[in-house]
């Protein structure tokens, strides 16, 4: 659910910035009412933000950004984990369609389970995996 703060910073560069907002803050309205103001107005502040770090190349500080986000919405979770369908659907119908397909992988997030049994080793990875050894 991380994928989700940095699917929001994305989606502020963006020309359908103001649907990705509208949604965000009517998450926030629908299960935390006292802090959707405070939010919209966080998010207006970011996206000026965003867009000077954009207009300067300076990926440095969008992640920095991103990071701040993906702490919002860990906290949010850890605050309530059930909430965490709330946040897949913002993401899913709200910040995701508007990225570009490059954006979209970008915070693609990878969800991986395994069991293991007895001597057995398990080995995941979300990228390139390079073993060696026995």
């Amino acid at each position: 659910m991380l994928a989700a703060g940095t699917a929001l910073v994305s989606a502020m560069a963006t020309d359908a910035w103001l649907q990705a907002r509208t949604a965000t803050v009517a998450m926030w309205r629908r299960i935390r009412p006292d802090h959707a103001d405070g939010v919209e107005a966080e998010l207006d502040v970011l996206r000026t933000q965003v867009l000077a770090a954009r207009e300067a190349d300076d990926e440095d500080t969008e992640q920095a950004l991103a990071g701040a986000w993906r702490m919002h919405f860990q906290q949010f979770l850890a605050d309530d984990p059930g909430l965490a369908a709330e946040l897949r659907l913002l993401l899913d119908d709200h910040l995701g369609p508007v990225l570009s397909e490059t954006e979209r992988n970008r915070v693609a997030s990878v969800v991986m389970t395994a069991a293991t049994h007895d001597n057995s080793r398990v080995y995941m990875s979300g990228r390139d995996q390079h073993i060696t050894g026995a």
